[in-house]
């Protein structure tokens, strides 16, 4: 491949996209907001809309779904055009209707692309504060009594309401997906995990590859501490596609087959972000950004209960059946 800097038209890009286990398309190239304040969120995914992304993610308790819905009604870009993911909280664990209809409403828009619970973790619904309810020792107040599996059930009644077009979970781990297989009906769309060179989660994504569920990569580029894109490695293989090396740790995520969603308030970051999925890495390039495996969580709230399991080992005879 030419060592100049390739120049791609946005729909090139945005036509790149990977096939759900229910036939929906979802871009591998997506736009995060996580962390985002709402002047950022509206700005930033003005900007990255305009700039040809057609998949954006956001959460109920991100606290910018309202933001992210004006940027989409400003951005000139049709809502057909756009793949929208949003996410049911922790405290609504047991109100799944209603919290859908909460960020549909937020976000302005009739339905969801992509509608996810945000973490197997059920939190007290009265509790205070109302998104993060603490017990008096400072601990999380959990709502034991509600398994994640039944919130799922509840989240499988939606596919038939028009309201989301496919349902999936997010920061499930394999003997969570297990839970899942054993007790409910519809496989999962989608698995959005924390997922980069320092954290790539073989054994989740080949449980998820074997099950038909679909990886997105959130901090796909590590935490913005992270020094995951001064790796000599990794600046080495940028400077050889006249990229930024960002992009190409992006590029990695996306030749693993997984979407990835890569946040920024810099428009020209924004912009460069984007063309990563066009990136043509050697198979040798992709070998070295994966020795650069560290087993490096950034994201790991004290919940009280475990959610990610360091090690484990389930037999191929336990996966979900898949066609």
């Amino acid at each position: 491949m030419s060592k100049d800097i390739r120049r791609f038209s946005p729909m090139q890009i945005a036509s790149q996209t990977f096939k759900l286990n229910n036939g929906v398309l979802i871009p591998a190239v997506g736009f995060g907001t996580w962390k985002s304040t709402p002047e950022d969120a509206y700005e930033s995914v003005k900007t990255a809309l305009q700039a040809g992304y057609r998949h954006i993610d956001t959460a109920f308790n991100y606290g910018n779904e309202a933001d992210v819905g004006r940027a989409i009604k400003d951005s000139g870009v049709l809502r057909e055009d756009i793949f929208l993911t949003t996410k049911l909280w922790s405290t609504y664990h047991t109100r799944v209707a209603e919290n859908l209809v909460l960020s549909l409403e937020r976000l302005g828009v009739d339905y969801i692309d992509l509608y996810l619970m945000h973490w197997p973790v059920a939190m007290n619904p009265n509790g205070t504060p109302p998104l993060f309810p603490l017990l008096p020792d400072g601990t999380r107040d959990l709502q034991l009594d509600r398994p994640f599996a039944s919130t799922w059930r509840d989240m499988e009644a939606l596919q038939h309401t028009g309201k989301v077009r496919a349902i999936g979970v997010a920061n499930f781990d394999v003997h969570n997906l297990e839970v899942l297989r054993k007790e409910c009906t519809i496989i999962p769309a989608v698995n959005q995990v924390e997922l980069h060179p320092y954290l790539q989660q073989k054994e989740l994504t080949k449980y998820c590859d074997a099950a038909g569920i679909h990886v997105t990569a959130y901090s796909p580029l590590g935490s913005g501490s992270s020094e995951l894109r001064i790796e000599s490695c990794i600046t080495k293989i940028a400077k050889a596609h006249a990229c930024d090396p960002c992009a190409s740790i992006l590029a990695w995520g996306v030749l693993s087959r997984h979407s990835v969603i890569p946040k920024s308030i810099t428009p020209e970051r924004i912009k460069s972000n984007f063309g990563a999925g066009n990136i043509a890495l050697t198979a040798e390039e992709v070998k070295t950004i994966g020795g650069l495996e560290k087993g490096l969580r950034y994201c790991n709230p004290p919940w009280g209960v475990v959610v990610f399991v360091r090690r484990y080992f389930i037999p191929s005879s336990h996966f979900w059946k898949y066609d």
